[in-house]
């Protein structure tokens, strides 16, 4: 019987583990999922203390959920380091009279500027929210944004989102 367990533990020393690399994506997707799974538990946690708790469970909560949104942010930033050549796009070429400038919630775009050929039409590839009804994610330069299709009001903006 020690020969059969000694020779066991001789072949799983000698044996070298292989690792595959679709585990390693698979992987990262799956961080960024537990990261968010736990920023909801905290947020849960928080609004329990606030409830519940007194000033010190309070304060303890807040820096859960933010020490998990810091995770959460890290993940996500690996996960999109190691993903680059989803996020690449061809070069943006804008409207007639095209110059770039920083736009943020609010700012409204003339309509060349959110029409058809500048739409995000697979945003779930991007890990993108699904747009509200009559909403658009829309490129702009390396920007995406969320346009209001009626008005041309931008509603979300991810800055230095395409390479």
């Amino acid at each position: 019987m020690r020969k059969f367990i000694m020779a066991a533990l001789a072949a799983s020393v000698i044996v070298p583990t292989v690792a595959v690399p679709t585990m390693a994506s698979a992987q990262s997707a799956r961080e960024v999922r537990e990261s968010a799974r736990d920023v909801r538990h905290d947020e849960r946690k928080l609004r329990q203390a606030q409830r519940y708790g007194d000033r010190r469970d309070v304060r303890e909560a807040r820096r859960d959920l933010n020490d998990s949104r810091r995770e959460l942010r890290g993940d996500w930033r690996d996960y999109r380091k190691s993903h680059r050549n989803d996020f690449r796009r061809p070069a943006y070429v804008g409207p007639r009279g095209y110059q770039y400038r920083p736009v943020a919630v609010g700012h409204r775009f003339q309509p060349s500027y959110y029409g058809s050929r500048y739409w995000v039409n697979d945003y779930g590839r991007y890990r993108l929210p699904a747009p509200r009804a009559g909403h658009r994610w829309v490129r702009y330069g390396n920007d995406v944004v969320m346009v209001n299709m009626r008005n041309g009001r931008v509603v979300a903006v991810n800055n230095g989102f395409f390479w």
